[in-house]
């Protein structure tokens, strides 16, 4: 609604402006230059005086009339938090601040300082009295802990003397910072290292040309707007947004494609989905290797029975006759459980993501997954226990112009790798050699039950 002129408003307007015409020229040099003409002036007073009949609107921030100043003792807050966690001798040690916030010390500080350094909002600063503002720490638990425990961020206020506006502004802030800082690093596509370390380890467990598994899974959207639902609903009649993701066995996430509407089905969202654009543009590192004397070029991920039968992709048999079948539909189904690992995990590491999301808006909840995977990625990192054979890569980026290949394509060679991906009597010659493989060398991996 617009602003309501006051009673008697047109007459005092005329009465104020009549006024000022009278002492024009004493005034005249102090708004206008010389040059100015009479209806120039006429002009600006009148268009001041208007103006200062409608009340001006409020900005977001600052004290509010009516609203109680509460008094939060910020700096006490913050000198309690760092007794508390990082001080050298801190009142609760390592094991319960790993427990608390869902990884180390040394990596919280690593993410602490990177974000402060590059974003200028988690700069502890003085307000004009000369007050100190809320520390980076204070602001960085108040994120974390309401993505690792699916808090609103009111509750958070207790603990850390942060108001709720600042407690999400802070959230904000923070899932677009660790976005913009590591996620060219912890959420990239397999270098060519990776490749070489993921064969490898797959290899050993009897599916060599494996890169991992793939699969989908559903975060209810608790705040869609009403006119958005019926797109968002789908098979649990909530609104969801899909989250496709590809998982090793050690639970790194080497893909996340998040944001299609819940109605959506793993088909849909593996079409529109740029898992395979490294591969049909000819930028992915090269995968080479033999399965029972057939050569094959382009590496697979297990995936379940919705998914269509493309040469990258291998599914389970849903009816399994004879102890072939049998032995490879269990040993498929026994790794590809890597990426449902990676489900479990991910939502007990993360309670925002396992509750509905109470966020309005679709461009928040796509940041909140990617900064949740990518911190996800990291502590798997921190944590992991490398095999001699396994070293991650030092150099993360150097996946974006391969050794082998042309990084560009030609419309036609652009069609032909689509094709291929997508071939299906490659996907039925792939899953019989992987069934003689498992059943030729892979006995005592995944063992048959005894017949009833």
């Amino acid at each position: 609604m617009g602003s309501r002129v006051p009673e008697n408003g047109p007459s005092r307007i005329a009465q104020r402006i009549a006024k000022l015409k009278a002492s024009r020229s004493r005034r005249r040099n102090q708004l206008l230059d010389d040059s100015s003409d009479d209806e120039a002036y006429d002009m600006v007073t009148a268009a001041c005086i208007v103006r200062s009949f409608f009340p001006e609107k409020r900005s977001h921030g600052g004290s509010v009339p009516g609203h109680a100043m509460i008094f939060r003792d910020r700096e006490g807050g913050h000198r309690r938090m760092y007794q508390d966690y990082l001080a050298p001798n801190p009142t609760y040690g390592h094991d319960l601040f790993r427990r608390r916030f869902r990884m180390s010390k040394t990596l919280f500080r690593r993410i602490m300082d990177a974000v402060e350094a590059h974003d200028n909002y988690f700069v502890q600063k003085r307000d004009a009295c000369g007050v100190l503002g809320l520390s980076c720490f204070q602001k960085v638990t108040a994120a974390l802990r309401m993505l690792t425990y699916g808090v609103s961020a009111d509750s958070t206020d207790e603990y850390i003397r942060i108001g709720e506006s600042t407690a999400l502004e802070s959230l904000r802030k923070f899932v677009a910072t660790i976005v913009e800082i590591f996620e060219a690093e912890y959420l990239r596509h397999p270098t060519e290292a990776d490749v070489a370390r993921l064969l490898a380890v797959n290899e050993k467990r009897g599916f060599p040309g494996m890169l991992g598994s793939i699969d989908c899974m559903h975060w209810e959207w608790k705040n869609c707007p009403m006119q958005s639902q019926g797109q968002y609903k789908g098979h649990a009649n909530r609104p969801t947004i899909i989250l496709e993701a590809v998982a090793s066995h050690d639970l790194w996430c080497w893909h996340a494609f998040y944001g299609m509407p819940g109605s959506h089905n793993d088909i849909n969202v593996l079409h529109r989905s740029p898992l395979f654009d490294n591969l049909t543009e000819g930028k992915a590192p090269e995968v080479n290797y033999t399965i029972n004397g057939h050569e094959y070029k382009m590496g697979y991920f297990l995936a379940d029975g919705i998914y269509p039968h493309w040469a990258t992709l291998v599914k389970t048999i849903s009816n399994p006759m004879g102890n072939k079948a049998k032995y490879f539909a269990r040993a498929q189904e026994a790794v590809r459980k890597d990426v449902e690992r990676f489900f479990g995990v991910f939502q007990s590491r993360f309670a925002i993501i396992a509750h509905p999301g109470r966020i309005w808006d679709r461009e928040t909840l796509a940041l909140i997954v990617r900064a949740c995977v990518i911190v996800h990625n990291m502590i798997v990192e921190d944590e992991r226990v490398l095999d001699p054979d396994e070293r991650f890569p030092d150099a993360p980026n150097d996946n974006v112009q391969p050794s082998h290949g042309t990084p560009t394509r030609t419309l036609a060679e652009f069609i032909e790798a689509s094709k291929k991906i997508r071939d299906k009597p490659t996907h039925f010659q792939l899953k019989e050699d992987l069934i003689e493989h498992l059943w030729n060398r892979h006995p005592d991996l995944y063992p048959m039950e005894p017949a009833s």
